[in-house]
């Protein structure tokens, strides 16, 4: 952009409008711009701005009045922090389960004794119509009696004169083999991908790389299904996804998977089409695709950057990375390299030699050398920090990826990571982190179901609980969809969790605990877990057809319902006369009127019409042999359980129960 040009790219930066809203906009002042570079003529530029300054004024006025509105709707409620799940259900008069249910939906697990976040809670009470303050006087006074506020939660107030632009976080995402380590590779030009086995990534890595002299940093996510919840962690921790779809195979189920993560994680994405070199291939189906996949390209109205790419020749590579740098300056991308550092464990491992090693990704401040950190339970003096071509710095500000070395042991991924300067208190902390850790396991293994899942029949309906894993998200929604629409006024379908990826151990244990079976709809089963659900006794139901799916659900809703009992009349005898023995009930001596009678069949025994006993014909005789049946006009004796005060003359009447299959 040439100096003092005014383009559609900075009038979205400016007023804060995706590029879809500008051009639209545009379109009904009756201008016609279909690019972000487009420059905007200087006799039109005052009357363009001044219908955003309106367009601005109008939404920050509805909202107000909104919020307004919200807010006396919501009813006021206080709490005493922490917030405890049994303490936050019973202020808002809910059970305990209702508030699990709401947690899950956020991937949070909990059971009725533990703590959640405020900002978790707040939220919860809103969806409830609450208001939730939470009471500072006793915020205080905890953190007086000795329950100081995490290091990991301390707010931190920056001086925008500190503020400096903050290098892009880019997440490669894509299904296997598309080449999204070929394309960095590339990039970097360094060779990576043959270090890997079979050529697929098995770690998440990070490296930098600068054009017209800023720093752009990757991440280089796995795209092999066995890595679902890596590629998760990377897209939550990215601020631009590029999505790598390969120009000949176009999009994969891992493809759909990956762009749902980039979705969830509200990061505005890129679709580069690789492999453009190859013979044949149409890059403009992709297009089409995305479309399916409820992403519009620019070239089709939209607002997502598609980029045709070569991780061979390398063309595309240069328009790519201005287009990821073009993403950032939109974003205006901040950071305060003065503060004390935070980052995000991206893996750790113990190293021979080295002890307990983490590679973070410093989001904000600057870790130095020697500084003292704490990551979950874990903590330690930093020794040693290497870039990711394995030199050693001394320091890395915001984006930079490193390996660390000195912790007390590995963190989990995904976990914060914190400068601290009181070494003594850092390490109080983690012990009492590590030992609450240890309570909260032995908490969930010993939790009763009642805590976990109540099992309370809703309008005292039966319920089958299920989980749901899928390719897809719009494979599970078009499951629960179809879940719900099944005719029952007996039975409800109700689904504990859902996600898209392969069954996991996790899915299993979760079954276990609320008594739910697993359907898995175009997904495998990880290794070991077959092993795990058959100890667990959780059922595992794998298809590729939704109709059978459908069907099989059907067919176990069935089986949760009780079968309909119907009588099936055998015949009726009347008592001639009745047979004392001296070991066991009475034996009574009949004629068989008509039917049948058969030895465990039902029989009611009536006296001038009413019903005196109703029992089973344990014993059938003719003569002296037993048999199992006996027809009408014949004499034959009798044997009822646990009666003996029959009469002569008394009429017996013998049916059995046939099962019918229980309609929804």
């Amino acid at each position: 952009m040439s100096k003092g040009k005014y383009t559609v790219s900075d009038l979205m930066k400016e007023f804060g409008y995706s590029r879809k809203e500008v051009l639209h906009e545009l379109e009904e002042m009756e201008l016609e711009y279909k690019s972000v570079q487009s420059e905007i003529s200087e006799d039109l530029l005052e009357l363009v701005k001044e219908h955003f300054k309106d367009l601005v004024e109008q939404k920050q006025s509805s909202q107000k009045s909104k919020d307004t509105k919200t807010d006396e709707n919501l009813k006021e409620i206080h709490l005493k922090p922490p917030v405890v799940v049994k303490k936050l259900a019973e202020a808002i008069e809910k059970k305990p389960n209702e508030i699990i249910s709401e947690l899950m939906k956020k991937n949070i697990m909990a059971s009725i004794n533990n703590n959640i976040d405020s900002n978790i809670a707040i939220e919860i009470c809103k969806n409830f119509g609450f208001n939730l303050l939470l009471d500072k006087r006793a915020k205080q006074e905890q953190q007086s009696s000795g329950k100081q506020t995490e290091p990991e939660e301390i707010e931190f107030k920056d001086n925008p004169k500190d503020l400096i632009e903050k290098p892009p976080i880019v997440t490669f995402l894509g299904h296997v083999d598309h080449g999204k380590t070929s394309l960095q590779d590339k990039i970097r030009e360094t060779n990576i991908v043959s270090g890997e086995s079979g050529g697929i990534t098995q770690h998440i890595g990070a490296s930098t790389v600068k054009k017209h002299g800023k720093q752009i940093t990757f991440i280089d996510t796995p795209g092999h299904e066995a890595f679902t919840a890596m590629r998760a962690r990377g897209a939550n921790i990215t601020d631009i996804a590029v999505l790598v779809v390969a120009a000949d195979d176009g999009f994969m189920p891992q493809t759909v998977e990956a762009l749902n993560h980039a979705k969830a994680a509200g990061v505005p994405i890129i679709v580069a089409v690789n492999k453009i070199d190859l013979p044949g291939v149409n890059p403009d189906k992709v297009l089409l695709e995305m479309q399916q996949n409820n992403l519009m390209s620019e070239d089709w109205g939209g607002d997502v950057g598609v980029v045709r790419v070569s991780a061979i020749t390398g063309e595309g590579i240069d328009t790519l990375l201005e287009r990821i740098l073009l993403e950032a300056e939109l974003m205006e991308l901040k950071a305060n390299p003065q503060r004390p550092g935070e980052a995000v464990v991206i893996e750790s491992q113990v190293e021979h030699g080295l002890g307990a090693t983490a590679s973070i990704l410093v989001m904000n401040g600057t870790i130095n050398k020697g500084d003292m950190i704490l990551s979950g339970e874990f903590f330690g003096k930093i020794k040693a920090m290497f870039d990711e071509f394995g030199k050693p710095v001394k320091k890395a500000g915001p984006a930079c990826p490193v390996k660390i070395v000195g912790l007390s042991g590995p963190p989990e991924a995904g976990a914060k990571l914190v400068v601290c300067k009181n070494e003594k208190e850092v390490k109080k902390i983690a012990e009492n982190r590590a030992i609450q850790k240890k309570l909260d396991s032995q908490d969930r293994k010993t939790v009763s179901l009642e805590d976990l899942f109540s099992n309370i029949e809703h309008e005292k309906r039966n319920r089958l609980p299920v989980i749901i894993k899928a390719d897809v998200r719009g494979s599970i929604e078009a499951i629960q969809d179809s879940l719900t629409k099944i005719p029952s006024d007996k039975i409800t379908v109700e689904t504990i969790h859902s996600g898209v990826g392969a069954i996991t151990e996790n899915d299993v244990v979760l079954a276990a605990a609320s008594g739910a079976m697993v359907i898995g709809f175009h997904v495998r089963v990880n290794p070991g877990v077959n092993k795990l659900a058959k100890q667990e006794k959780v059922e595992i139901r794998l298809y590729s057809v939704i109709y059978e799916l459908l069907e099989d659900i059907r067919e176990a809703l069935v089986g949760q319902l009780k079968p309909e009992e119907r009588e099936k009349e055998l015949g009726t005898a009347k008592i001639l006369q009745i047979f004392e023995t001296s070991k066991g009930p009475n034996v009574i001596g009949c004629m068989v009127e008509n039917g049948t009678v058969k030895v465990n069949a039902k029989a009611r025994v009536y006296r001038d019409d009413e019903l005196i006993f109703n029992g089973t014909v344990t014993s059938l005789r003719r003569f002296q042999d037993d048999v199992k049946e006996v027809k009408a006009g014949l004499e034959c004796g009798i044997r009822l359980d646990n009666f003996a005060d029959f009469h002569e003359g008394d009429k017996v009447q013998f049916y059995e129960i046939e099962y019918k299959k229980a309609q929804l």
